[in-house]
């Protein structure tokens, strides 16, 4: 398998992994802390989105570094392949974001 679809896919998992876990816990939390779990998975998975997505791609704004080099210096390769990198970390934390929603809401929309 190629390096970039081995990171891709490890880019997907981690970012829905950190959503998807992350909500899981805080609901844990929630009920040991004696407050609504549902209301707290959603807040939880919500807010750490974003962070799941940078996490994902390094935890830090090298990937956008990336991009603006390879792109000023006419290398569109790189480029689109950072983004692309950040289109499926951001699909991986919706993806998480859903399937919480989807479960704090017993399937309803």
């Amino acid at each position: 398998m190629s390096t970039f679809l081995t990171k891709a896919i490890l880019d997907f998992f981690i970012a829905f992994g950190i959503v998807l876990g992350g909500a899981m816990l805080g609901g844990v939390g929630a009920v040991i802390a004696l407050q609504p779990p549902t209301q707290t998975m959603l807040d939880i998975a919500g807010k750490i989105k974003i962070w799941a997505l940078a996490a994902a791609v390094g935890g830090t704004i090298d990937p956008m570094r990336v991009i603006e080099s390879n792109v000023l210096d006419g290398n569109l390769s790189p480029a689109i392949k950072q983004i692309l990198y950040l289109i499926l970390a951001f699909l991986g934390a919706h993806m998480g974001t859903e399937l919480v929603k989807w479960v704090c809401n017993g399937g309803r929309s």
